[in-house]
């Protein structure tokens, strides 16, 4: 039997595998993700992380999209594995952990939970791609994953999966893809946004490096500063704080709730026939 915790993220629900002594075996690492990640007939989530150990700092993870592919960072997800090592003794409120982004720092402050992400890269701005036919207004930025940023008058009567989905696979963002958020400017500390996720392939609930993402573009446009609130479709508001300099952006927070929906474990037979682990 594996262990786990299932852990939401603002809306972003993750599984959590505690692999410090790498017990945790499979033929076929991609088709365990998979499996676990199916809603129908399995535990159902965002993404599966596990949780190994570092030389550097407290622990190291490893993230997974549902579709079993491994991604470098997760915002949400992040703040679910900092909160799971509290709780599981791993590190104090004050930690750090190794990603394929870089080294994050957290805060754990009961369920709210506070990272310190890698600085920015590869900010554009006002590029136009052809979506469908038409030229269409687009930003990206690297916030740890790739992600395009698109400005909507009305963000409920825009359709994001479908726009979010030709952005995704749209042949200037290949091979690896891209992440599209999509942004409505309420005031000048406020943002709402919804979230086209590679490797989910769907609109999601929630996205902490999409909520980064959105709110240093705008605030490189003019839109918005510092501290700025982001409203994600689970109706949940992020916390984005950053400074902002001649070329760039430092000190970057995102904070928000990451909160432990149940613990369990896995039984072996759910595999079966596939017979992957």
């Amino acid at each position: 039997m594996i262990e786990f915790f299932k852990m939401s993220g603002s809306g972003n629900d993750f599984i959590l595998i505690d692999n410090r002594d790498k017990s945790l075996t499979v033929k076929n690492l991609p088709d365990f993700v998979r499996k676990l990640c199916q809603r129908a007939d399995s535990i159902g989530a965002d993404g599966l992380i596990l949780v190994e150990p570092s030389e550097k700092v407290d622990f190291r993870w490893r993230f997974f999209n549902a579709d079993g592919s491994e991604a470098e960072m997760c915002g949400n997800g992040g703040r679910c594995a900092a909160r799971f090592a509290f709780l599981k003794g791993l590190a104090g409120q004050n930690l750090s952990f190794e990603t394929r982004a870089g080294i994050i720092d957290a805060e754990v402050r009961g369920e709210v939970v506070k990272l310190r992400l890698t600085e920015p890269f590869d900010l554009r701005i006002n590029q136009l791609v052809t979506i469908d036919g038409h030229p269409f207004e687009v930003n990206s930025i690297n916030t740890g994953v790739p992600h395009v940023v698109h400005f909507v008058n009305n963000l409920d009567h825009f359709d994001v999966f479908n726009v979010g989905r030709m952005i995704r696979y749209h042949e200037q963002y290949q091979p690896a893809g891209t992440n599209v958020d999509f942004v409505q400017v309420l005031d000048t500390h406020t943002l709402q946004i919804k979230t086209y996720e590679r490797g989910v392939e769907d609109e999601t609930l929630a996205c902490g490096t999409g909520a980064v993402a959105s709110a240093l573009v705008s605030s490189w446009k003019g839109l918005v500063e510092s501290p700025v609130s982001v409203i994600v479709k689970s109706g949940e508001i992020l916390k984005i704080y950053f400074e902002k300099t001649d070329h760039g952006f430092s000190r970057i927070y995102l904070e928000g709730t990451a909160r432990v929906i149940y613990e369990g474990r896995l039984w072996k037979e759910m595999f079966l026939p596939e017979s992957i682990v």
